[in-house]
């Protein structure tokens, strides 16, 4: 047995290089075309060291990064060829290749940016931190009470740009000796005013219901995935019932790591196929798009892991349900949303339809939904939080030059 493994991980090696010499030749042949943008122009870069798998933590900032565009110099800098070659497809403001650092290096001798914005917390992300003539501010890819979002990496960046009080609390209660008033400036969700995309089914008499599992995590610690505990009896029950309908919108990383847990998606997936097919009518939709819109803003009721999706379905204020982690090990802080969360256990699955119809129009949870949704985001009315966030890059672009100038006559 010790041979075969060894010898199908030597095909998945093989198969994995082949695949990466055949982007690296594609990205070769279609750099060339790319035009660079002019010297001096890039004021706000973007950093983002990851690869095609992690793309959504950079999608879900195309609409304000283009919105950012039409009053500053924003470009986005990769250093994956795979990640480079799908951003530019994609990608609404200007994309730099920076594979090797001394493609950094040229990159900022040439635009010598104000501001570097960082989605995560990639460990390549201190090769660009070492340059000390501009700020470096994590912006992240959500907001949620993970364990994620108190990683005392937020030292290592001069700003961080967070969405509300909630983040400011959990991150005065995790971080030592961090100040929280120099350091970091409230936004809101500026994505959710550029949520896009249009329902791939009819308006109709259906309730919908968005269910959004996170991934199965890499650790006990992050193990908040619900696909293999709730999902398959979730989809079971919303897709049996005529007047419900499923749209099923996983994370790009579920089953990565456990076999059984991408079993379980596929059986959703399965699932909706067949239920289609019985009945055309139905419209349930498997969501593996890249974009992240309509799913949020369409849906009556939201089925979440303990992930970013809360929080963007907060920003939208309507009902939701969040599945509780049937893993002992996995890290609940319950200080925030997750003390009031309309929890929904893995025993309790099989009577979905109930609870989402109890979500939907029970006053007492609407009213506490509308609480959490304040305490969060702030303002949530259209456009507050891009105005919030063209603020903040205005005020640090404004700090650089008022340190540049103090340096200079120094």
């Amino acid at each position: 047995m010790a041979i075969v493994k060894d010898a199908r991980t030597a095909i998945r090696l093989v198969a994995r290089l082949l695949r990466s010499r055949k982007v690296r030749a594609q990205l070769a042949r279609r750099l060339p075309s790319v035009p660079r943008p002019a010297p001096g122009s890039v004021e706000i870069a973007v950093y983002f060291a990851d690869g095609p798998v992690n793309m959504y933590q950079i999608r879900q900032w195309y609409g304000p990064l283009a919105e950012l565009a039409r009053h500053r110099g924003v470009a986005i800098i990769s250093r994956s060829p795979g990640a480079m070659l799908t951003l530019l497809d994609e990608s609404p403001v200007p994309v730099v290749y920076a594979r090797q650092v001394v493609d950094l290096e040229r990159f900022v001798a040439e635009q010598a940016p104000k501001t570097v914005l960082y989605v995560n917390q990639n460990a390549r992300n201190f090769q660009m931190m070492r340059y000390g003539r501009m700020w470096h501010v994590f912006v992240n890819h959500g907001e949620s009470d993970k364990m994620y979002m108190t990683t005392n990496q937020f030292k290592a960046y001069d700003y961080a740009l967070i969405a509300g009080d909630a983040a400011r609390d959990r991150l005065a209660d995790a971080l030592w000796d961090y100040d929280l008033d120099a350091r970091t400036i409230a936004i809101g969700r500026p994505q959710a005013d550029h949520f896009v995309g249009e329902p791939p089914y009819p308006s109709d008499d259906r309730t919908v219901v968005l269910y959004a599992p996170t991934w199965e995590g890499d650790r006990g610690a992050a193990a908040y995935g619900s696909i293999a505990s709730h999902g398959t009896t979730i989809a079971d029950r919303v897709l049996a019932s005529p007047q419900h309908r499923l749209v099923y919108r996983p994370h790009p990383r579920s089953g990565v790591v456990d076999p059984a847990y991408k079993a379980a998606h596929e059986r959703i997936v399965a699932a909706i196929a067949a239920a289609n097919a019985a009945d055309p009518s139905a419209h349930h939709v498997y969501d593996d798009g890249p974009t992240l819109g309509w799913q949020l803003a369409d849906a009556d009721v939201a089925i979440t892991d303990i992930s970013a999706m809360i929080y963007d379905r907060l920003a939208v204020g309507k009902p939701l349900l969040v599945t509780r982690p049937v893993s002992a090990d996995a890290e609940v802080d319950e200080r925030g949303y997750l003390s009031d969360a309309d929890w929904l256990r893995a025993d309790d699955a099989g009577d979905v339809i109930a609870r989402v119809e109890r979500a939907a129009n029970d006053a007492e949870q609407l009213a506490r939904l509308r609480h959490w949704v304040q305490r969060y985001f702030g303002d949530t009315t259209p456009g507050t939080a891009t105005a919030r966030f063209h603020a903040a890059v205005d005020r640090l672009v404004a700090h650089w030059h008022e340190v540049a100038a103090a340096r200079s006559g120094s």
